[in-house]
């Protein structure tokens, strides 16, 4: 049954066709208006009826023009338009009508159910266009609404629709960024190749100041790829908030860094001293003498070793460089030094010399630092680290050779609830003690060269700890 709302606006210059095509309409429960002119037509519609029935032959203008003038109005271009003639019979005055803009035609005299049935099917096609036309703009407004920048692609890569974040990111027009194929768009804007269209790997690229992350996720269509969806961010902020935290965990380093320097010189200056007050006393020469001047050479050797494992720690390079992870693991142990003498705990050291990847080294110190400091803080006094680094391989495209340094402690361990947030940022279990930007910027600086960071971790009683490995590619 029809609604209240179905009103059908029927002109006719012949009133007794009126009345017929009225009664049959109201019996079907539709509310009517009527007409007998184009003008007063077009005058009505502004009264958006559910349909129009409209006869061909008007006294004023031609049905035709009426529904080209109906079609043409944005505020009335989506009535559905019955055209009716008794005069115009043949083919190509339907076919003209069809054209001039009308939903349907039909000849007089016609039968009251397919007249009333044709009205029906005009309004549930209407009602469907129009939901079609409600969801489009709906999601038209949510694509744009997104932050980030978001094309559709076809299987061949071409962009066929872009958002306006898009347009703005790449500070382009749609019709300079729609019609492109992706991969030439993208090397021509950051010189970057984007992955492969079924992978859905995450990649970043920089134009002049600022970062942007890349993402391309493949769409299936019955079980078949029919295009994928790229995305586009701009992580500038992130990365500016990264290089901050980043900076105020090496000046935290650094601090701790002042307090191993007052404790771990402190402690060899004091016995120069001792030694240089003893040798004022020795006679020169004596035996006496030369073992205090070789235990006083011993101690100016070991600060020496200790300021130089310091200095070294935020000595950074402007480029990738060889590293020696030996050597990396040596100052960060050198760093935490105090802490692990005030916990008594052991420290084994297994691997072979010369185990080397590229990298930025203080960024790497900052890593090793990081996990070793984690570890003593884990540990039960008393305890037991260790300490590996060994050979492995890992995959990216392909197997490619890795070094794999492993730090595990015999401590706390890590609750299941929280293996998975350890690596966000600002996420910590220390309370005021813990910043929650030592595992996330390690996490980060990792993924930066190109290698993983694994944990696993128990707290079973007397076989709790945590194990953290790190794969570094050495190729």
């Amino acid at each position: 049954m029809s609604t209240g709302k179905d009103i059908v606006l029927v002109v006719d210059d012949r009133p007794a066709n009126r009345y017929t095509i009225v009664h049959a309409l109201k019996r079907a429960g539709f509310e009517t208006m009527e007409a007998d002119t184009g003008k007063e037509a077009l005058d009505l519609a502004k009264q958006v009826p559910a349909v129009i029935l409209l006869d061909v032959k008007l006294p004023d203008i031609l049905g035709y023009e009426v529904c080209r003038r109906l079609k043409s109005n944005p505020r009335t271009s989506h009535i559905p338009v019955l055209q009716l003639s008794a005069a115009f019979l043949d083919n190509e005055s339907r076919v003209y009508a069809l054209e001039s803009g009308a939903d349907a035609y039909l000849t007089q005299p016609v039968e009251p159910n397919v007249l009333i049935a044709t009205v029906k099917s005009l309004i549930k096609v209407h009602e469907a266009e129009s939901l079609a036309k409600l969801s489009a703009k709906q999601w038209q407004a949510t694509f744009d609404a997104l932050s980030e920048g978001v094309a559709v692609l076809d299987e061949a890569g071409t962009i066929q629709r872009c958002n306006r974040a898009m347009s703005d990111l790449l500070e382009r027009t749609y019709s300079e960024i729609e019609g492109r194929i992706l991969s030439e768009l993208m090397q021509e804007c950051f010189g970057i190749q984007v992955s492969e269209l079924g992978s859905s790997q995450l990649q970043e690229a920089s134009s002049g100041a600022r970062y942007f992350q890349t993402r391309l996720e493949p769409v299936f269509l019955d079980g078949m790829q029919s295009g994928s969806i790229f995305v586009l961010a701009d992580i500038s902020q992130q990365k500016l908030a990264e290089h901050a935290a980043l900076q105020n965990e090496r000046l935290a380093a650094t601090g701790r860094m002042a307090h191993t320097i007052a404790h771990e010189i402190n402690n060899p200056l004091e016995a120069i001293t001792n030694l240089l007050f003893l040798l004022k006393s020795a006679t020169p020469g004596s035996k006496e003498a030369v073992s205090y001047l070789a235990s006083a050479e011993d101690e100016l050797v070991r600060v020496s070793r200790i300021a130089r494992q310091i200095l070294s720690f935020h000595r950074e390079s402007d480029k990738p460089i060889e590293l020696n992870l030996p050597e990396l693991i040596d100052n960060a142990l050198a760093l935490n030094n105090r802490s692990i003498k005030e916990k008594n705990l052991e420290v084994s050291r297994e691997w072979d010399a010369g185990i080397t990847v590229r990298g930025f080294p203080a960024q790497m110190r900052q890593v090793f630092s990081n996990l070793l400091r984690n570890a003593i803080e884990a540990s039960f006094d008393g305890g037991r680290i260790r300490i590996k680094i060994s050979y492995c391989t890992i995959y990216h495209s392909g197997p490619q050779r890795a070094a794999r340094i492993t730090v595990a402690d015999c401590g706390v361990g890590i609750p299941e609830r929280n293996r998975e947030k350890i690596f966000n940022a600002f996420f910590t279990t220390k309370e005021l003690k813990g910043t929650g930007i030592g595992l996330w910027l390690s996490s980060s600086i990792i993924q930066e060269h190109r290698g993983r960071i694994q944990v696993r971790s128990r707290m079973q009683p007397g076989h709790s700890g945590t194990c953290i490995s790190i794969l570094l590619p050495t190729e």
